[in-house]
């Protein structure tokens, strides 16, 4: 049986469930990336590196699917 893409968007795609790729701490810095947006936290010199790097390769993210009008809201 041939492989086949169960997830894909534009260049990427995987032919594994994506989910079973996320760790529980990628979880949580997504959801407190998603917070202090939303509660207008901006960036604070208290953070780790390893938190700001995630924070803005998500805002780099975010801002690329607002600028292709393909963001996915709830």
């Amino acid at each position: 049986m041939e492989p086949r893409i169960v997830w894909g968007r534009r260049q990427v795609h995987t032919e594994e469930c994506p989910k079973s790729f996320i760790r529980s701490e990628s979880t949580a810095l997504v959801e407190e990336f998603v917070v202090r947006r939303r509660l207008g936290i901006g960036d604070t010199l208290d953070l780790d590196a390893k938190k700001v790097d995630a924070f803005l390769i998500l805002r780099e993210q975010m801002e690329r699917e607002e600028a292709d009008g393909t963001t996915q809201r709830n």
